[in-house]
C-alpha cells in the first residue's frame, strides 16, 4: 500500500532557508535523515524564501534546475526538507518525473525500517495511514471511471473511494489492537506500581546517546548506533542504585524537530512510560550546536504528550567529543542535582549519573530507626525483602534496634499494613 523506495537509492536532496524561525529546519539534519533512511545523496539544492511558493514550495525557477538536476544525475528520489502538501507534491513530481518525499515521508519511512516489535510496527503503520490517506488522489485518478456512456460506466465507487474505504477499516483494526497492547502496558505500570519500584525514563533527542547510556548502566545489549532513530521500540530493566534500592530504567524513541503529529498520536502508549516516570533523565548532545534548540524540541513533545511536568534531570552527553569538560555534577541553590556531565561511549561520569539519580530519588525515601519487640520479629523478613537495612542491633530486652531507608511509598504501605509499625519508630529522618 505504501510507496516505499529501495535501501540505496540515489537523491537529490533539497533545502529552503525560510523567514519564520519556527518553520525554518536544519539542512545538516536533513542529510542524517537521508543516511539514516539508506539514501545516497547526489546533489543538494538551497535556496531561500519569505514563504513557501503554493504550488512548488520553492519558486518555479528553482523547481526547473531540480527537474534538470535529476535529469543529469538520473537520480529515482527528490526529498525536502520540509512538510509538503499533496498538491504541491504532486506538482513536482509531474515536473521532476520521479518520486518526491517530503521529511514527514522520509522520517515515517525511517520509522518504518527500525521498527522491530509487533507493536512498534502497528504504531508506524498507523502513522503511515494517516499520512497518506491525504495523498491518495496523487494515484488513483486515473483509475476514477464514473463517467456515462456505453462501455464508461463504473461499478458506482471509484478505486480512490474503495482504497479510502480500506484504509479507514485498517486503521480501525490497528487502532483496536494497539487498545489491547496498551491496556497490556498499563497492568505492567500497575504491577510495577505495586511493588513501588521508582521509574526513570530516558528522553532526548533523536542520536543524543541515549541507548548508549541505557546499555553503558544496565549492561545491556539495546541497539545503538550514530544514526537519527536507532530507538523505536522501548525497552525496560531493572536496576539497583545504592541508598535507594531497584528502579526500572527505561529507554523510548528519541524525539526531532517537528516530529510529525500523526507520530506522536501513534506513539501514545509507548510514551505513556515517559509520562508516568518519577524522572526523566533529559540526554543532550552537549556537541551538537543546535543543542538549546533541540532541548526546546524535545519539551514541545513532552507538552504534547502530557510528560512536561515529570521532574528531569539534564544529561549532557558526549563530552568527549568537547575539548576542556570533565564529568561533573551542576547543582542548584539548594544543592540538589540538574546537570550531570558525562560520556556514556567512554563511560566517564557514569558514577556521577548514579549520585544525581539516587540524590533525586532520596526526596521520596522514608529513614527511620525503630525498636521492635521480640514477639514482632516478623518485620525483620520483610526488611531484609526489601534490602533496606542500613544497621541493627539488640537491645537488652531483647528488642531489635534497626535503622532502615527505603522508598515513602514502600514505608506508607507497610505503615497502613500494620498500624502498629508505626508505634515502633523511636527516631525518624535520620540519616
Amino acid at each position: 500500500m505504501f510507496d516505499r523506495y529501495e535501501s540505496g537509492e540515489q537523491a537529490v536532496l533539497v533545502h529552503v532557508d525560510l523567514d519564520d524561525e519556527v518553520a525554518r529546519e536544519d539542512l545538516q539534519e536533513l542529510k542524517l535523515l537521508a543516511s539514516s533512511a539508506g539514501v545516497e545523496t547526489l546533489a543538494v539544492i538551497t535556496t531561500s524564501r519569505s514563504t513557501p511558493h503554493p504550488k512548488f514550495f520553492v519558486g518555479s525557477g528553482k523547481a526547473q534546475e531540480i527537474a534538470d538536476a535529476v535529469a543529469a544525475l538520473e537520480a529515482k528520489l527528490v526529498i525536502f526538507n520540509h512538510a509538503l502538501s499533496p498538491s504541491q507534491e504532486k506538482n513536482i513530481e509531474s515536473l521532476v518525473k520521479c518520486r518526491v518525499l517530503d521529511r514527514i515521508s522520509l522520517i515515517l519511512d525511517i520509522f518504518a525500517q527500525r521498527a522491530r516489535t509487533h507493536e512498534g510496527k502497528l504504531q508506524v503503520e498507523l502513522a503511515q495511514l494517516r499520512h497518506i490517506s491525504t495523498r491518495l488522489i496523487r494515484g488513483w485518478t486515473h483509475l476514477e471511471r464514473q463517467k456515462g456512456g456505453i462501455g464508461m460506466r463504473g461499478p458506482g465507487e471509484t478505486q480512490l473511494e474503495t482504497d479510502r474505504r480500506l484504509i479507514r477499516g485498517r486503521m480501525k483494526n490497528i487502532m483496536r489492537r494497539l487498545e489491547k497492547v496498551e491496556k497490556q502496558r498499563e497492568q505492567g505500570r500497575r504491577a510495577r506500581k505495586r511493588n513501588d519500584l521508582p521509574t526513570v525514563s530516558l528522553v532526548g533527542y533523536t542520536n543524543a546517546g541515549k541507548s548508549t547510556l541505557f546499555n553503558r548502566i544496565t549492561e545491556a545489549d539495546v541497539y545503538a548506533a550514530d544514526q537519527l532513530f536507532a530507538t523505536l521500540d522501548p525497552t525496560l530493566r531493572k536496576l539497583v542504585i545504592d541508598d535507594v534500592g531497584p528502579i526500572i530504567l527505561a529507554d523510548t524513541v528519541g524525539f526531532i524537530r517537528h516530529l510529525p503529529h500523526d507520530l506522536v498520536a501513534a506513539f501514545k502508549a509507548t510514551l505513556q512510560e515517559t509520562r508516568e516516570a518519577d524522572i526523566q533523565l533529559h540526554v543532550v548532545d552537549v556537541a551538537d550546536e543546535r543543542r538549546a534548540e533541540n532541548i526546546d524540541a524535545v519539551q514541545i513533545v513532552l507538552d504534547e504528550v502530557g510528560a512536561d511536568e515529570v521532574p528531569q534531570l539534564l544529561v549532557y552527553n558526549k563530552i568527549d567529543m568537547v575539548d576542556e569538560i570533565d564529568a561533573h555534577i551542576d547543582r542548584n541553590e539548594d544543592g540538589m542535582p540538574i546537570r550531570v556531565w558525562l560520556s556514556a561511549q567512554t563511560g566517564e561520569g557514569t558514577e556521577l549519573l548514579m549520585q544525581a539519580i539516587a540524590e533525586r530519588l532520596a526526596k521520596q525515601m522514608a529513614h527511620h530507626e525503630l525498636k521492635i519487640p521480640p514477639a514482632d520479629s516478623r518485620w525483620r523478613g520483610v526488611f531484609y525483602e526489601l534490602e533496606c537495612i542500613q544497621e541493627e542491633s539488640y537491645a537488652e530486652d531483647g528488642s531489635w534496634l534497626v535503622r532502615v531507608k527505603m522508598s515513602l511509598t514502600d514505608w506508607q504501605r507497610l505503615t497502613k499494613r500494620d498500624t502498629n509499625l508505626a508505634n515502633y519508630v523511636i527516631n525518624q529522618d535520620v540519616e
